[in-house]
């Protein structure tokens, strides 16, 4: 196996998880959080998203496709952000709905398969 099939099988992996994490979830269960200083899981898969799409366009130098479904979220963050650091009430902040999520995961994952 070469390292470019180990990160496609790996960043693969991630982009099933997230399929899975959602599957069957609404809106409102994905921003669900078990205490008020929990992440939900729609602020978690959206972190996941975001730290893949900035690390992997970064390290190629090609914009990310953070900057094609940004608006979509309707997230009252800079573009830049990708979620490290974000207090209690930032985290609370994240809602979207599954396809949302998978739709911004696929494309991260596309453009991170033909990158590497």
């Amino acid at each position: 196996m070469t390292n470019a099939e180990l990160l496609v099988d790996a960043f693969g992996r991630i982009s099933g998880t997230v399929r899975e994490a959602v599957n069957g979830l609404t809106t409102s269960q994905l921003a669900e959080r078990l205490d008020r200083d929990a992440n939900s899981v729609a602020w978690l898969l959206w972190h996941l998203s975001r730290v893949e799409d900035d690390h992997v366009a970064g390290a190629f130098g090609v914009p990310q496709v953070w900057a094609e479904y940004g608006k979509r979220f309707e997230l009252p963050f800079p573009e830049s952000d990708i979620g490290y650091g974000h207090s209690s009430a930032q985290v609370a902040q994240v809602t979207a709905s599954a396809d949302l999520l998978t739709g911004y995961q696929d494309a991260v994952h596309e453009q991170t398969v033909r990158l590497v």
